[in-house]
């Protein structure tokens, strides 16, 4: 239903609309292209879609004011790091106290104790031990699995992203064969695992110890345990990175009961479910994992993750160290654990990502949702939404996809960029990567009203029929 044409208009007019708007930013991407590779610290900064990348002034609470001055409803919230909000004031309080009294020794911060409890008490695991990022804490998970296990082998989700760890890097293609009628190649029917296509640097075939089934598929997850080597399953219960892709009704407790059955251990990367409660999805659904994992906005934003675990686990876990030779175990880094992120830690665990919040964040992702729906209605658009707790995504598809593959061929890059550009421009920013937004403690009844108006307007701009003003 989308017109092409308007498609194309739109998105050259809002490019040029931006760098109308934006000229302190683009000077700032020169001055950068200097020294930093494609003019940004990390490259993933220039994944925007926008002419030059916007370069950040402020950000407090629910808002961002770039270089220029233009202040942005942010419902991207730092692709969740931040989805309690920029710089609460009683994390910042409680980071300047600890800024004047040490960042980090290598050595426990009296905190420990407290923060311990407070994750425990909240997550219901008692045990836990900390990184500087959901990447390492997943990566440490993973030696621990197989230390504890001494199986080789792992099992993912097709589409899934559980940060840069080289294990998780497999996907489902559907290699091509050929045609005995025409000589020609085609796509077979059968996805086969390969090693991610995009990754810089590898240089060996990482499906020797890494196994990939679709999300959903239950009879695929049972075979991919029946042997007996699968050390672990890490999963996220909602997959968020290849777009959304909800359970199945009871799918996650088969694959709590497939795991129990094999001896295999069962790790969630809860680093964006955590939007569902205070006490995250796991725990919200009644779900056992064998390890919890939980990065990004744990701390506030600050670079701090941690992975929780039960006391059996804790048992095999010591015992696995305890007979290693002494030396480099593979797992923890100098800055893991510092004094820091103790105190960023406690503080959003306290003060910050409270029930109360929570209420407010459900409630504005419900509004959310109920006002996406509302414009594909209007319209007749068969687009889908998907919301769990405080994050709400659309989807360029009729329903809701099961699978990553199915996420992945929902995707639209050209409609996805000029949207995202269309809202930046009228002051809303959204997840760049995806649709994916979220509302945090401070998003305000006007900044839903305006990323919604802006996304009837978009919507109507695209479809046929009179062109709007």
């Amino acid at each position: 239903m989308i017109s092409r044409a308007r498609l194309a208009a739109l998105h050259a007019r809002e490019a040029q609309l931006y760098r109308e708007r934006h000229p302190r930013c683009a000077a700032l991407a020169q001055q950068a292209d200097r020294h930093f590779l494609y003019g940004v610290p990390l490259h993933w900064m220039s994944d925007w879609g926008t002419p030059t990348p916007l370069f950040v002034q402020r950000a407090q609470g629910a808002s961002i004011t770039c270089a220029d001055g233009h202040v942005h409803a942010d419902f991207c919230l730092a692709d969740t790091a931040a989805m309690f909000g920029h710089s609460p004031p009683a994390l910042a309080r409680a980071l300047a106290q600890r800024v004047q009294e040490g960042l980090g020794a290598m050595l426990p911060g009296d905190l420990a104790p407290d923060v311990g409890a407070l994750l425990a008490q909240r997550f219901g695991l008692p045990y836990w031990q900390m990184a500087l990022s959901a990447t390492d804490a997943n990566r440490f998970c993973l030696r621990w699995a197989r230390a504890v296990s001494k199986r080789p082998n792992i099992l993912v989700f097709d589409g899934c992203y559980h940060g840069t760890v080289d294990d998780v890097f497999v996907d489902l293609v559907a290699p091509l064969a050929s045609d005995p009628a025409s000589s020609a190649e085609r796509p077979s029917a059968t996805p086969q695992a390969r090693t991610r296509a995009s990754l810089l640097g590898q240089v060996y075939d990482l499906t020797q110890f890494t196994r990939t089934i679709p999300f959903n598929d239950l009879a695929a997850l049972r075979a991919a345990l029946a042997d007996g080597t699968v050390a672990c399953v890490l999963a996220e219960p909602v997959m968020t990175n290849v777009g959304m892709v909800l359970p199945d009704p009871g799918y996650l407790e088969q694959l709590r009961a497939a795991c129990t059955a094999t001896g295999t251990l069962l790790i969630l990367d809860e680093t964006h479910t955590i939007s569902s409660a205070p006490c995250g999805y796991a725990r919200a659904h009644g779900l056992e994992p064998d390890i919890l994992v939980l990065g990004k906005a744990i701390a506030g934003g600050i670079a701090c993750a941690v992975y929780g675990f039960g006391a059996e686990l804790a048992a095999r876990m010591r015992a696995a160290k305890d007979a290693a030779p002494p030396g480099h175990s593979g797992i923890g880094t100098t800055l893991s654990g510092n004094l820091l992120s103790l105190a960023a830690l406690q503080s959003t665990l306290q003060d910050v990502a409270t029930p109360q919040a929570y209420a407010h964040m459900l409630r504005m992702a419900e509004g959310l949702e109920a006002g996406l729906l509302a414009t594909l209605a209007r319209h007749g658009l068969d687009w889908s939404v998907s919301r769990v707790g405080a994050r709400c995504e659309f989807q360029f598809c009729a329903q809701p996809p099961r699978t990553g593959a199915a996420a992945r061929a929902a995707m639209d890059h050209e409609l996805e960029a000029a949207l995202h550009l269309y809202l930046l421009n009228r002051g809303v920013m959204i997840t760049p990567f995806h649709n994916m937004m979220l509302c945090c403690p401070d998003t305000s009844e006007a900044q839903l009203a305006r990323l919604l108006e802006a996304f009837a307007a978009v919507v109507a701009e695209l479809l046929p029929g009179p062109q709007s003003p």
